[in-house]
């Protein structure tokens, strides 16, 4: 799974969640909160993302991603963990 494909659908779930975001405003460095995301649009955000690249992910993996590259770096690092278990 290239960090390409992760960081679209990422992108993708972040417009389905916040429908008010003009995709140009999803930037790597910006965190769910910086684009208007509330707690509960940020959960939704991680669980739909792991739903949508078929992965379960303990929750706490994501406590220290600040921004949406982390969340990709986390999904990445989890998927690489998964292949090779």
């Amino acid at each position: 799974m290239s960090k390409e494909h992760v960081l679209e659908v990422v992108k993708n779930v972040i417009i389905e969640v916040l429908p008010d975001l003009d995709s140009n405003q999803i930037q790597i460095e910006k965190s769910l909160k910086e684009l208007g995301a509330n707690s509960i649009d940020r959960m939704e955000v991680v669980t739909m993302s792991m739903e949508e690249l078929n992965m379960k992910i303990p929750l706490m993996s994501f406590a220290h991603a600040s921004n949406i590259q982390g969340l990709v770096d986390v999904l990445i690092e989890n998927y690489v963990t998964s292949v090779q278990s």
